[in-house]
């Protein structure tokens, strides 16, 4: 059984940072992609980065270039998502999700197209 759980949120003053985690069980993370997405209250859920499986190549949302960084752990089964120089606006519930090998061709951004997602993990940016 695929499940993928989420931690890491909280709640951080703007130009601060948290590192959230997606711990997957049931699979080999080895063989698949991970993405991040938010979802905003009253936002559709949005595309924030991916990391491949093949190679670790690695995608992110013009919004979050340079600010979040992906990376990954097979031998822990994990994904992380640095997440620096924070801002009111990405406060959001953070989710992984997972289906594909490569995030490369496969829009990753579409949060649709996804079949496996965690429960989610709330970030909160707020002085």
């Amino acid at each position: 059984q695929v499940q993928l759980v989420e931690s890491g949120g909280g709640l951080v003053q703007p130009g601060g940072s948290l590192r959230l985690s997606c711990a997957a069980s049931g699979f080999t993370l080895d063989y698949y992609a991970i993405g991040w997405f938010r979802q905003a209250p009253g936002k559709e859920r949005e595309g924030v980065s991916c990391i491949s499986s093949t190679d670790s190549s690695t995608y992110y949302a013009d919004s979050v270039k340079g600010r979040f960084t992906i990376s990954r752990d097979n031998a822990k089964n994990t994904v992380y998502l640095q997440m620096n120089s924070l801002k009111p606006e990405d406060t959001a519930v953070y989710y992984c999700a997972t289906d594909r090998p490569s995030c490369g061709g496969s829009s990753w951004w579409l949060y649709r197209s996804y079949d496996y997602w965690g429960q989610g993990t709330q970030v909160t940016v707020s002085s």
